[in-house]
């Protein structure tokens, strides 16, 4: 029951990892990409009840020498090969940098410097700790560091080896030979009141008209704050959605598993055959256990994908408006009306669109986000919380930038369009879209 909930809770680069252990572990696995084999085993053996031993170390290694030896063609190795090389783990920050620094050949000192000042980066390639405390505690003098510093500036991504957000915009300004400009006068000297968009301020203290400082802040907003987090390894820059939303000729609508990453497993035959003719007890009972327990992960594998189709197959019949018009005809849908529907407990449901992702016609979509709740309209129609998001961000998009609406305001525009809440909700909603409030998106 562990290892389904497992299977059923693994997103598809969780799963192809979890494949790669059973293989690898399990020796009576084979990888085919042709066919899965369900055959039950045989279980005309006057031995099947005896109580399970379990071999030794030499009796594995017998079992997986056999295994290896049991006539698997060239084409079988390419493809388990294939298999355990699929996923490659991406490149750290850290790894980036040494590689950068392996090619630089810098000085012994320099490098020794530069590879403490890496490793106390975090993941937006700021210092974790004053340059100062680097080198007291691992006995490296200030000077090394400095230089350090100065040469891994000259890596990429630009911005990093700095100490905060003004040092890193001033590198990436350095770097895109922007000394001498007004961007660089603002970030240097201005960052605070930049982040308020007091822009009459910094005109009047640099001697300058409000519309160089809104049009200098435009070319700022440009820059990334963090320039380090494109290589962090806790996020995941690859999505491989589980099932595809589709549309035939006919215009209806239907769900397509997409199994390309999933490797097609079924039970070896030579092991089948071994469990009937070897004289060894403990390998028959061995290769007993490896069975049962591989026909049990190729039928968890089975129950996950079915669970996954009829969850999608309910989510299209309730939300086709989505389908056909966007984010903004989401409605409001709960776990428990699809456990009804298809007959499972709602943990089940949870478990199962746990990480996973739907290909539709609007892009990749997380399926958790089919699952909300919402609003009923004056109209009687229901809205989720998602299609209140993307109403409000189509207000705001169309507002006069040098009078922003205020909360209350897009409260008042979204009650004529049907959809009463609070202020508070509106402010919350907002939030979420990582809109700031109105003072702070006014245009000079």
């Amino acid at each position: 029951m562990r290892q389904s909930l497992e299977v059923l809770q693994a997103n598809a680069l969780e799963l192809q990892h979890l494949l790669r252990q059973f293989i690898e572990t399990n020796p009576v696995l084979e990888h085919d990409l042709a066919s899965v084999s369900l055959e039950e085993l045989d279980p005309g053996n006057s031995e099947e009840d005896q109580p399970i031993e379990v071999p030794d170390d030499d009796l594995r290694e017998l079992a997986i020498m056999e295994r290896r030896t049991s006539g698997s063609s060239q084409e079988d190795e390419e493809r388990r090969e294939h298999l355990y090389s699929s996923i490659v783990a991406p490149e750290t920050l850290q790894q980036h940098l040494l590689g950068q620094l392996n090619l630089s050949a810098p000085s012994p000192e320099v490098r020794l410097a530069a590879m403490a000042l890496i490793g106390n980066m975090d993941e937006r390639g700021f210092f974790d700790e004053p340059l100062s405390e680097v080198g007291r505690r691992l006995g490296i003098s200030l000077e090394e560091l400095e230089r350090a510093k100065t040469s891994l500036q000259s890596f990429d991504p630009p911005g990093i080896a700095v100490e905060d957000l003004r040092e890193s915009l001033l590198v990436q300004l350095h770097r895109s030979d922007r000394l001498d400009t007004l961007e660089f006068r603002i970030v240097e000297s201005h960052l605070g009141d930049l982040a308020s968009k007091h822009y009459p301020k910094i005109a009047s203290a640099l001697g300058v008209e409000v519309e160089d400082v809104a049009d200098a802040a435009s070319h700022i907003a440009q820059l990334d704050p963090s320039p380090g987090t494109s290589f962090d390894p806790s996020g995941n820059p690859y999505i491989v959605p589980d099932v595809s939303f589709e549309r035939n000729q006919e215009g209806e609508w239907s769900a397509i598993l997409t199994n390309e990453y999933l490797p097609r497993l079924r039970l070896s035959t030579t092991y089948k055959d071994l469990v009937a003719t070897s004289p060894d007890r403990k390998l028959r009972s061995y290769l007993r256990n490896q069975l049962r327990d591989g026909r049990t992960l190729i039928k968890a594998l089975d129950q996950r994908q079915a669970t996954i189709l009829a969850i999608s197959e309910e989510i299209i019949s309730r939300q086709k408006e989505f389908l056909a018009r966007g984010s903004r005809f989401l409605k409001p849908l709960t776990m428990n009306e699809i456990a009804d529907a298809i007959q499972v407990h709602p943990a089940t449901i949870s478990r199962a669109v746990a990480g996973k992702h739907a290909r539709t016609p609007h892009g990749v979509i997380e399926m958790r986000r089919f699952f909300a709740s919402g609003y009923t309209t004056t109209g009687g129609d229901a809205i989720s919380n998602q299609g209140v998001r993307e109403a409000l961000q189509v207000i705001i998009e169309k507002e006069n930038r040098q009078k922003p609406l205020s909360d209350s305001a897009i409260q008042k525009i979204l009650a004529e369009q049907g959809v009463k809440l609070a202020r508070r909700t509106v402010a919350k909603y907002r939030e979420q879209l990582n809109i700031l409030p109105s003072h702070l998106r006014r245009s000079f």
